[in-house]
């Protein structure tokens, strides 16, 4: 069980309800906004859905103040439940509208079947928070069940038998990762955090499941194939050892040589043989080719790797900083942590302009080699255990309250989701016009450029905090402002893009993502993308 360990300012009281009470205001407007723009009988479930998750979110975060909740979940936020129910669903509908525009009925259906693989897990996650209510909220529960009930009428005449299945085997996968990582990583996650994290994984497992199972000659993009490898067999690798260490000690030299062969054997008779299945060719072979087929990816891979450098010494010398420091507890300033979002965008921006193929590639190895060096962090596995446990523990927040330093994977993800997410056979035929053209920019704009620059403004020179939060009214608006330039100068330079006086639709979005970022808890890094790709899709 959860002990009770949060701090006043994240407990009970007023400013806690009012920053929950302006974070679903937020959220409600983007479900209505996305109802507006995709109407249809599926937003009806959406809308549902997020009424019901408003309700069901009280009582989560009663259970985390009370201390009663089955798992030890992040106690420096609210439960987030409610922006994190309805992302998976909102994404699905967009993304199901745009294939349907550009005549893909595949990647269509796909969408649906998004839509309500999202909506089934937050309706159980929903469901599990009720259970555990003491006394059971009875007004709560009759909400839930009949924003259940519009779902599952509504989606019953949507669905074919075989999709129903396929949306009954992402739950009963989340189900299982909830009850294993949970349990492994407490205070890792917020309850809403985790629908988003685990509800992902158990999508793209149910998905390579379902393509090993009935691969054919030549089916997909072998682009496609690579990112859901490398996920899901650096999450089952991570799964294997967690199990593994449970039983041993992994900081001696014995287990780290175990864990360096092991890896080894999963790479190389488990991983590549999949992939090898999936692409009918070598996979090595097919990613030295892919990488150097042209010289515009030889440019791009020298210019990523003088920015990696510059990353790795940026690391090197904030600790050599510390090291010269009186304090035992210095850490780095935010502007100091911000270096790395201004790497990043420097890295993404060119890869959007000259070869998002390049760059959907590169940073699926990227998001692999972050993920191997914190097990070998986490498990302090010889010999750069150690060493990375002090260069990392340097750049710590509150949000990196449990045993894992995710908030690096989390921008990453944040920058590549909507590179990853959006299906390409439906980005052809113009389906991608006005603010949909600006659809792979928006992890650049939400994060790269405006929680950068709401974080450095206004802990510089914010003064008018909004009601509830730390986040201040000049942040903010210096937010915005940065992004509509980031549109003006993303305008300049790339001639691919073209608004079609969508402009009011774009300030509204970036607008409304801002105010989120000024009032949820959640890790920003990786919601405040996903809601800018959904506004800019709709």
């Amino acid at each position: 069980m959860t002990r009770q360990c949060a701090p006043p300012a994240s407990g009970t009281g007023a400013p806690l309800s009012g920053s929950v009470l302006a974070e679903a205001a937020v959220v409600f407007a983007v479900v209505l906004s996305i109802h507006a723009a995709v109407w249809d009988r599926y937003s009806w479930c959406a809308v549902a859905l997020a009424v019901q998750a408003f309700y069901v979110q009280y009582k989560w975060d009663r259970l985390l103040q009370q201390g009663s909740a089955v798992f030890r979940f992040r106690t420096s936020a609210n439960s987030g439940l409610l922006p994190a129910s309805v992302v998976m669903p909102l994404l699905g509908l967009v993304m199901k509208e745009r294939c349907q525009s550009a005549g893909n009925p595949y990647f269509e259906r796909f969408g649906i079947v998004v839509a309500a693989s999202g909506m089934a897990v937050a309706l159980f996650s929903s469901v599990l928070a009720l259970g555990i209510t003491r006394p059971v909220p009875s007004n709560t529960c009759v909400i839930s069940g009949l924003a259940g009930g519009v779902i599952i009428y509504i989606m019953k005449h949507s669905l074919s038998v075989g999709e129903v299945i396929e949306v009954l085997e992402v739950l009963l996968i989340f189900v299982y990762l909830n009850m294993i990582l949970l349990y492994l990583l407490p205070r890792c996650f917020t309850p809403g955090e985790a629908l988003l994290v685990l509800g992902g994984i158990s999508f793209m497992l149910n998905q390579l499941i379902r393509r090993s199972l009935t691969v054919v000659e030549s089916q997909g993009d072998p682009v496609d194939f690579f990112l859901l490898v490398v996920v899901v067999g650096m999450v089952l690798m991570g799964v294997f050892f967690s199990t593994l260490f449970v039983f041993m000690d992994s900081g001696t030299w014995a287990s780290s040589i175990f864990f360096h062969l092991m890896t080894c054997v999963l790479a190389l008779g488990v991983v590549l043989p999949w992939l090898h299945r999936l692409i009918h060719r070598n996979p090595l072979l097919w990613l030295l080719q892919f990488l150097f087929q042209t010289n515009t990816r030889i440019y791009l891979l020298a210019y990523w790797t003088l920015l990696a450098t510059l990353a790795c010494l940026v690391v090197l010398y904030q600790n050599a900083k510390r090291s010269s420091s009186e304090s035992k507890k210095h850490q780095a300033p935010t502007i100091a942590r911000k270096y790395f979002h201004f790497i990043v965008v420097a890295t993404y921006i060119p890869g959007i302009v000259f070869d998002r193929s390049l760059l959907y590639v590169a940073a699926t190895v990227c998001l692999a080699v972050f993920l191997f060096l914190e097990y070998v962090r986490y498990f302090r596995i010889k010999p750069l255990g150690h060493t990375l446990r002090s260069l990392l523990s340097l750049f710590l927040d509150e949000r990196d309250s449990g045993p894992l330093i995710l908030t690096h994977i989390y921008l990453l993800l944040g920058m590549s989701l909507p590179i990853w997410l959006v299906p390409r056979p439906c980005t052809q035929k113009g389906s991608l016009g006005g603010a949909r053209a600006l659809v792979p920019y928006a992890g650049v704009l939400a994060v790269g450029v405006g929680d950068t620059v709401a974080s450095i403004f206004g802990s510089t020179m914010g003064e008018i905090r909004w009601p509830g939060t730390k986040k201040t009214f000049e942040g903010t608006m210096t937010s915005i402002f940065a992004q509509i330039i980031s549109v003006a100068l993303i305008l300049i330079f790339d001639s691919g893009v073209d608004l079609n006086y969508s402009y009011a639709w774009i300030l509204g979005s970036i607008s409304i993502v801002s105010l989120l970022e000024a009032y949820t808890t959640q890790i920003d890094n990786l919601l405040l993308p996903l809601y800018l790709l959904i506004l800019l899709m709709a």
